[in-house]
C-alpha cells in the first residue's frame, strides 16, 4: 500500500522515497522498476538475498469493484538498524502502512522527535498493530472495515473519537463512493463527498488517497483541503486499470477539481 502512496504522491510532484524490504525473486525488480519510472526514489529499498517479494493477485468486475489475494514472505528480515533515519528531519511527513512495524516504529520516533508528521493507512492486514505506534501518529486514516474491526466505539463518530483521545491530531476514514468523513481535536465530525466517476478499476483507490493526503499536508493545505485534494486523486485513479496506470499529475488533478467544483466540504 505504501508504494502505490509514494508512487502517487510522486506523481503529482512531491519528493518521495520508499524505505522497504523485497526479495531477490524476478518479482523484485519489477517493482523496482516500476516504482522508479513513476519517479519514485528507491535507494533504500533494500534486498533481502533468499527471501521472495510481495505478491499479490486482483481480480476486477464488470463495475470496477476488485478482489485481491496477497502472499507475503514471513521469513523477511525485520530488523531496522539500517535505515536512514537522520533524513527524517528534512522531511514533510512520513507515511506507514504499518506492514513493518519495526521500520515503522523507528521512522516515527524520529519523525515524532523531530517534529514531521505522521500519517498510518490503517487496514484490515495491519489494524492491530496500530496500538505500537498510535502515541507517534499525527494522521490516522482507516478504510471502513479497519475502523469498525479495531477501533472501539458506538459508531463512526465514536471511533474517530478513540482515536483523537490515542494521540491522533486527525482521525478519518475512506468510505468508496460515500466520501471521507474525518475529525479532529474539536470533536466535530466533518464529510468530503467523493467525486462522482465512471470506475473502470478501484485498486488502489484507498492507497492514492494517503499518498494524494500527504502530498497536499507537505503543499500547506488544510485537513479540508488534503481531504478534497486526495478525494479528487482517489476518483481519478480509478478510471485507470490497475492501481497506478489512472494515477493523476498536478495538472490533470487540477483540471478535474475546475470542472467538478460541487464536490466541497459540507
Amino acid at each position: 500500500m505504501a508504494a502505490n502512496a509514494a508512487s502517487a504522491a510522486a506523481r503529482l510532484g512531491c519528493d518521495v522515497a520508499l524505505w522497504s524490504r523485497i526479495g531477490s525473486d524476478p518479482a523484485s525488480r519489477i517493482i523496482v522498476e516500476e516504482l522508479q519510472r513513476f519517479g519514485v526514489d528507491t535507494r533504500h529499498v533494500r534486498v533481502h538475498h533468499g527471501a521472495r517479494s510481495a505478491t499479490a493477485a486482483v481480480i476486477v468486475d464488470a463495475s470496477g469493484e476488485r478482489f485481491i489475494v496477497s502472499e507475503d514472505d514471513h521469513a523477511m528480515p525485520m530488523s531496522a538498524a539500517w535505515l536512514p533515519l537522520h533524513d527524517i528531519g528534512s522531511a514533510g511527513a512520513v507515511l506507514s502502512d504499518l506492514s513493518w512495524i519495526e521500520g515503522t516504529r523507528a521512522a516515527f520516533e524520529t519523525a515524532h522527535a523531530s517534529g514531521v508528521s505522521t500519517l498510518v493507512d490503517l487496514d484490515l492486514g495491519s489494524g492491530r498493530l496500530l496500538a505500537d505506534v498510535a502515541h507517534l501518529t499525527d494522521y490516522v486514516i482507516a478504510s471502513a472495515p479497519a475502523l469498525e474491526t479495531f477501533i472501539e466505539g458506538a459508531d463512526t463518530a465514536g471511533r474517530l473519537r478513540s482515536l483523537i483521545a490515542k494521540g491522533a491530531r486527525h482521525a478519518g476514514v475512506t468510505r468508496g463512493a460515500e466520501g471521507y468523513e474525518w475529525m479532529d481535536a474539536s470533536g466535530m465530525l466533518q464529510f468530503q463527498p467523493a467525486f462522482k466517476v465512471a470506475a473502470r478499476d478501484t485498486t488502489g483507490a484507498g492507497d492514492t488517497f494517503h499518498g494524494a493526503f500527504a502530498w497536499a499536508l507537505t503543499e500547506g493545505h488544510s485537513d479540508s483541503g488534503c481531504a478534497r485534494l486526495a478525494s479528487a486523486a482517489a476518483a481519478l485513479s480509478c478510471l485507470g486499470l490497475g492501481a497506478r496506470s489512472g494515477l493523476p499529475d498536478r495538472r490533470e488533478l487540477d483540471a478535474f477539481l475546475a470542472s467538478h467544483g460541487s464536490a466541497t466540504r459540507v
